[in-house]
């Protein structure tokens, strides 16, 4: 058994089973850990088990390119600053209802946020929501950490993320050079800052390469 199949194993224990109130579940890390990897193979165990539900990648709350170079941040894409954290509140509020929510969603191959992208029906029991800054120490991202009902942070050393951050912009077709430039001037700084305002996690997983998380 695998480093993932354990951790999704230990989270799947912790979620009560059908009870008819909806259950918000917050997988964070920082860039590059695998949030992602995880947050859907735990989405796709629990709708196995019969639970329904939906994952909300934060993503989809980026502010736009324009907004950004408006802004003057967008060589810091991906920093805190550069995401609509009110506006991801207000939702993480609206899902504590058992009502029909509607998410956005983040396209990779456009950059850019697609409104109500993503549908939470009513009869939604856990909705999982995956980012890097879900329990964050700075203001208004604080917020959001009392409104999870578990949180499970993947912890990967910081040589292990820069590898991995690398790789995105080389599996892009960059040279070395330019993806180690783009890696190590804005991704690590972000990964970093996550790891050092991070808030404590009622779990912490392992995110070493062998565990694919």
């Amino acid at each position: 058994m695998n480093s993932l199949t354990e951790h999704v194993n230990a989270l799947l224990e912790a979620i009560p089973p059908q009870d008819g109130t909806r259950r918000l579940v917050a997988i964070v890390g920082a860039p590059g850990s695998g949030k992602s990897t995880f947050a859907n193979e735990l989405a796709r165990r629990l709708n196995l088990k019969k639970q329904k539900t939906v994952v909300v990648p934060m993503d989809g709350f980026h502010l736009d390119n324009q907004v950004l170079h408006e802004r003057g941040l967008f060589q810091r894409k991906g920093a805190p600053e550069t995401f609509d954290a009110t506006g991801l509140i207000r939702l993480v509020k609206a899902l504590r209802a058992n009502e029909d929510v509607f998410a956005p969603n983040f396209d990779r191959t456009r950059d850019i946020s697609i409104a109500g992208a993503i549908v939470v029906p009513q009869d939604t029991e856990v909705v999982i929501v995956e980012g890097n800054y879900l329990m964050f120490d700075e203001p208004p991202w604080s917020t959001l950490a009392p409104l999870w009902d578990i949180t499970a942070r993947i912890d990967v050393p910081m040589p292990e993320l820069r590898a991995r951050l690398i790789q995105r912009w080389l599996s892009l077709n960059y040279s070395r050079a330019v993806a180690t430039r783009r890696a190590e001037g804005n991704d690590v700084p972000n990964a970093q800052r996550c790891i050092d305002k991070a808030l404590p996690c009622d779990f912490v997983f392992d995110g070493q390469p062998d565990g694919r998380t």
